[in-house]
């Protein structure tokens, strides 16, 4: 793992945190056994949609159905990466049809690529080489929310305050 990589605490709401303390984590995917064997137990209806995803801070893929929160699939750990992964069968395997770090409970930039690509890497997944979406998330300083930079306009979608250029939910929101 890059001795550089950013670990990314959780920083949605309280009550989810809270509601997710007994959710089951995430299933650890370390092998393209340990996909193939996850991917057979999981129902159909869950094959057609995308997953959410952690890489957890020793660098283990988890997986969970997509209605799962990123805090539970970690465990209500910190992470490296966090988002949202669709798989298709490909003609070598399984392999990754999208991949995003849309996560509003862990907010990771999409810097953070280097940790699902390794991950990807030794479960032995093809993978696109980078997000097919990548999310900008900022907090406000003025209120405290969370937001998701659209169209490049860095302004608060809750009381119209500047959002700051550069990622900040490093900052603690105690006060807001």
């Amino acid at each position: 793992m890059a001795d550089e990589a950013r670990a990314y605490r959780y920083v949605g709401p309280a009550e989810v945190l809270a509601a997710m303390r007994h959710a089951p984590a995430g299933q650890v995917i370390r092998t393209t056994e340990d996909l193939i064997a996850w991917l057979g137990v999981v129902g159909q209806d869950e094959l057609a949609n995308p997953f959410t995803f952690v890489v957890d801070v020793q660098g283990d893929l988890r997986l969970a159905p997509r209605r799962s929160e990123h805090v539970a699939c970690a465990g209500g750990g910190v992470v490296l990466s966090a988002g949202e992964i669709a798989l298709a069968q490909g003609p070598g395997g399984w392999e990754v049809a999208e991949v995003s770090n849309q996560s509003t409970g862990y907010c990771p930039e999409a810097g953070s690529w280097p940790a699902v690509e390794e991950a990807l890497d030794r479960v032995e997944v093809a993978h696109p080489g980078r997000f097919t979406d990548e999310f900008v998330f900022r907090r406000c300083p003025e209120c405290g929310e969370r937001n998701v930079v659209k169209d490049g306009s860095f302004v608060c979608a809750v009381c119209d305050g500047d959002l700051p250029a550069t990622w900040n939910f490093d900052v603690p929101a105690e006060g807001y």
